[in-house]
């Protein structure tokens, strides 16, 4: 190296470690060599730090000075730290940010304290209108409150008190009655007055620069009303403030708040009060995509901001934190991210950057690979940060331009000098221009990131022929609905346009404000050029038309399909497809982000990650206090609308085959059924168990859940037993059916989950809710007077354990292999199973000329019966019968077994699954499931020959 250093520094090649080189550690060891041993050995701990600042306070150091010094023992240590090792990159940066943001913690509370007794001793203790001592609390924000304060940062705060009210003044004497003033005591003032005292007096504990520098900067500009409002705020006023004048950029800062002192109120959950005021201004109860043209204005103003500063001086260009790709790019994805779907997920809801990419990628709401390199690139500038600011104890953020400096940010990184790469060369290349390249490609993979996540790749009126960044909300001035349709384009076509003109009159539409008519006028153009393009069917763009209609007043709607293109197409097709989807997004609006997702018609339902997802989700809402049962409800509706459209849409992609479609649909009813008796268990008044000890209660499914053949709004069949010997377990599983029940039935805000039914149940509605398994056994097979019908073993063999133990799982299937597979007179079990057939197909009249693909001869109820009838009768020799495999591969199995006639099998099994597909494409589309006689011929004769070979006679015509 060439370059001399100037001032009392040493060339890097000469020292004897890197944290040498800095300035600022140079000073700290001239002027504090004699006391930097009274910082305990090893990283700065809230421990260690409280131990030196006790040490420095026995000394004539007071408060303030003896906390300013214990900063630059902390300072010369994490320098020593991070640059000379023993410690990884990885470790060496989650260190600096902790014990920085103790430091914080630590000077506040000490400051709080200390102000404290001055300040009562004065005035007395403020109160609150129970007598209680009102406290005031100190709110990190930023990088404080995520505890990832950096090494020469300022501390962003906002003081917040619990209550109005008074001091207690000082005790009166005699002689200092009549100066008090009637109705008050000597020294009293307003908590206000009291918590905007304190405000100063922590200042000058903290922020003031003295001969010893200072210990933080302190900047209250986030605070209500900016640098207008007061320094101290009551959490009332605060509450009001949210409500009625909070604006979108300060959602993204209080998304980071934390209350950071006293350490008292955080320790005996005081502080908790907080949290009611934040989380609900913070995080909005649907998607909220208004916030990106919020956003979009503060980074506007951020860039603007550092243009100017740069302006003149081009090397202020070269900011890690607020330049293009620099740390706040990387802040504003994760928080906008955050700020959108928090109010929803609320396992979103973490203050720290690098916890928060992980949680996104699990969410599914950005790549894995993407949150990877985000990691990286945030653990690398921040790295980069720290060591510009080792350098002079500068609050700059700017790559030095001297060369000697760069040098040693390189090396203290790591890097070494080495050979070109693919050069063919053997020249050297500088440690430096290595680590300059590595924080280009960080910055350009950040800033692509940013960019496209703020609108870089959003359509505009030409359907994607802008170039990447054109046409975003924040610079484009969409004309209102109005001006559109006083020009509508004429190659639209005709009904569209009718229909747009018909919303003139509407009410709503008149109401909105201009931001929203303007949206809305973009979506239309979008549409219709969609159209005229060919990308999407008339039908579609006015059942999207219908949708939004209903959804005029919830306007982040607008804003998410005007954010995000892909959504909006996909949205069309979805609508276009059929039907139910229209009337299912009616009811569940905010499930259409799923359509976001890039993973959506890639995978299939997971079970395991489902209940792990809501056990995250109600573990949140349990640490911000919000679990109560209201909220758990919506939470379970919410998760399963979502799986239920995922499914939709992989649906009507045609991803999924009607088989794996029911598949999912029963795995995601089995998780939901489990999460709503956990949840329901843990909130029951009275538990006999603890929840330690596994329940001895189990559900059985029937139908076409015992079948795993589920449909979009099936009921479900199910019957509840228990296996306990505890005098109350019949009392307590009664109440925790009907919690359940209530769980699964009720109608919320969020809609509803399933049709819960009982009537298989031993006795039918007369019978009682949750049953003993030895009764249920006995009833099942026919041990005593009372006894189950040969229709409800048909049912049997539909049946299977959806929640229980396994010994409990294990004793249901022995129950129902011993019912399936008794001894029976065939002639007579043929009698019943036709009788029933007709009794069932009296209740389902098919209209002359029709043939309904499930009740109609031949059709899949035919099926169904003929099957049982086989298992039924032929389970006892035939073994491999007896186990739940679906009609479809029973059938195949029988055949194989020479109980069909060749072909017989086969032929109706894929006669059943094309009456499958025909029922669930005409639920889709709200058709009638009765089709001309002549439809599905070759089906219904196939389904006909099993039952004249299973059930005798053929059956009589509807």
């Amino acid at each position: 190296m060439t370059a001399q250093l100037r001032g009392t520094a040493q060339s890097v090649g000469q020292l004897a470690s890197l944290s040498s080189y800095s300035r600022f550690v140079q000073r700290i060891r001239r002027r504090y060599d004699t006391v930097l041993a009274v910082l305990p050995a090893g990283p700065p701990t809230a421990h260690t730090m409280r131990l030196a600042l006790l040490a420095l306070r026995a000394t004539p150091l007071a408060t303030g000075a003896a906390l300013r010094v214990l900063r630059q023992l902390v300072m010369e240590r994490l320098v020593v730290l991070d640059c000379d090792g023993p410690l990884s990159p990885a470790d060496a940066l989650p260190m600096v940010l902790h014990a920085m943001t103790e430091l914080a913690e630590l000077a506040l509370d000490v400051a709080l304290q200390e102000s404290s007794a001055a300040l009562d001793a004065l005035h007395g203790a403020p109160a609150g209108p129970d007598g209680q001592r009102a406290q005031m609390w100190v709110i990190g924000m930023g990088k404080l409150g995520a505890r990832e304060l950096n090494v020469s940062s300022d501390i962003d705060l906002i003081y917040i008190y619990d209550h109005e009210g008074d001091t207690a003044g000082r005790p009166q004497t005699d002689a200092n009655v009549s100066a008090s003033g009637p109705g008050k005591r000597r020294g009293q003032i307003t908590n206000q007055e009291y918590f905007a005292a304190q405000v100063k007096a922590v200042y000058a504990l903290i922020g003031e620069t003295t001969e010893h520098g200072l210990v933080f900067r302190m900047d209250l500009a986030l605070r209500p009303h900016g640098g207008s409002g007061p320094s101290a705020m009551s959490l009332a006023a605060l509450d009001s403030y949210f409500q009625s004048q909070g604006r979108e950029w300060e959602r993204f800062a209080w998304l980071k708040s934390r209350v950071v002192a006293p350490r008292s109120a955080v320790a005996d959950g005081s502080a908790q009060a907080l949290r009611g005021s934040v989380l609900p201004f913070v995080f909005r109860r649907y998607l909220d995509y208004n916030v990106f043209d919020a956003l979009r204005v503060l980074h506007q103003q951020i860039r603007e901001h550092a243009a100017r500063r740069s302006a003149g001086h081009p090397e202020r260009a070269n900011d890690v934190k607020i330049s293009r790709g620099g740390i706040r790019e990387i802040e504003f994805t994760v928080q906008l991210l955050q700020v959108v779907r928090g109010g929803q997920f609320p396992e979103l809801r973490t203050r720290g950057t690098v916890v928060a990419l992980q949680k996104l990628a699990h969410a599914g709401l950005m790549p894995q690979a993407t949150a990877q390199a985000l990691t990286e690139a945030y653990n690398f500038l921040r790295a980069t940060e720290h060591r510009i600011q080792y350098l002079d104890d500068q609050q700059t953020h700017v790559l030095p331009t001297r060369d000697d400096d760069l040098h040693w940010i390189a090396d203290t990184h790591g890097y070494t000098h080495s050979a070109a790469l693919n050069t063919g060369t053997a020249q050297s290349v500088p440690a430096h221009c290595q680590f300059l390249n590595d924080l280009d490609t960080h910055r350009e993979l950040v800033a692509g990131e940013f960019d496209k996540l703020l609108g870089g790749n959003r359509d505009c009126k030409a359907c994607h022929k802008q170039p990447s960044g054109a046409g975003t909300a924040a610079t484009a001035s969409p004309a209102p609905l109005e001006s559109l349709l006083q020009q509508l384009p004429t190659q639209w076509p005709a009904p569209f346009r009718a229909r747009l003109k018909a919303w003139c009159a509407h009410a709503r539409v008149s109401a909105l404000r201009e931001d929203a008519s303007a949206r809305l006028s973009q979506l239309v153009q979008r549409t219709g050029e969609w159209l005229i393009a060919g990308r999407v069917t008339e039908e579609a763009a006015i059942r999207l038309m219908d949708w939004i209609e209903s959804l005029l007043r919830r306007e982040s709607y607008l804003a998410l399909l005007l954010e995000r293109p892909a959504v909006h197409e996909r949205l069309l097709h979805l609508l276009g497809s059929a039907k139910w989807p229209a009337r299912y997004l009616l009811q569940h609006p905010g499930v259409i982000d799923e359509l976001a997702s890039r993973a959506l018609m890639t995978r299939r339902f997971d079970a395991p990650a489902f209940s792990a997802e809501l056990v995250a989700r109600l573990t949140s809402l349990h640490y911000t206090g919000e679990d109560d049962e209201e909220t758990c409800l919506n939470v379970l509706r919410r998760a399963q609308h979502a799986e239920v459209f995922r499914t939709l849409a992989r649906d009507l992609e045609g991803r999924l085959s009607v088989e794996q479609v029911a598949d999912d649909l029963s795995d995601l009813a089995n998780a939901v059924l489990q999460a709503a008796i956990d949840w329901s268990w843990a909130r029951l008044k009275y538990r006999h168990r603890s929840d330690a000890t596994p329940l001895q209660f189990a559900v059985i499914a029937y139908g076409k859940l015992g079948g795993r053949e589920l449909g979009y709004g099936s009921d479900l069949d199910i019957v509840f037993v228990y296996d306990d010997a505890h005098e109350q377990a019949a009392e307590v599983y009664g109440a925790l059916v009907r919690k359940l029940i209530s769980w699964l039935t009720v109608k919320t805000a969020e809609g509803d989950l399933y049709e819960i039914d009982t009537a298989l149940r031993p006795n039918g509605s007369s019978g009682l809710l949750v049953t003993r398994i030895c009764a249920f056994e006995n009833y099942q097979l026919g041990r005593g007077s009372n006894t189950a019908w040969t229709w409800e073993h048909q049912a049997m063999t539909r049946a299977r354990c959806v929640y229980g133990t396994p010994a409990l799982r294990e004793r249901f299937e022995r129950i129902r292999s011993s019912v399936i597979t008794a001894p029976r007179d065939l002639q007579a079990l043929q009698r019943e199973v036709v009788a029933m057939r007709a009794k069932v197909r009296l209740a389902h009249p098919v209209k002359a000329g029709k043939f309904d693909v499930k009740h109609s001869a031949g059709g899949m109820v035919d099926a169904e019966f003929a099957m049982q009838f086989l298992v039924l009768g032929q389970a006892r020799t035939h073994p491999g019968l007896t186990p739940n495999l679906g009609n479809i591969t029973l059938l195949r199995l029988a055949e194989a077994s020479g109980l069909l006639p060749s072909g017989v099998g086969e032929n109706a099994a894929v006669a059943y699954r094309t009456l499958r597909r025909a029922q669930h494409q005409a639920r889709l589309n709200e058709a009638p499931t009765q089709v001309n006689a002549d439809t599905l011929a070759d089906e219904r004769s196939a389904i006909q020959a099993l039952c004249n070979a299973t059930l005798g006679a053929p059956q009589p015509s509807a």
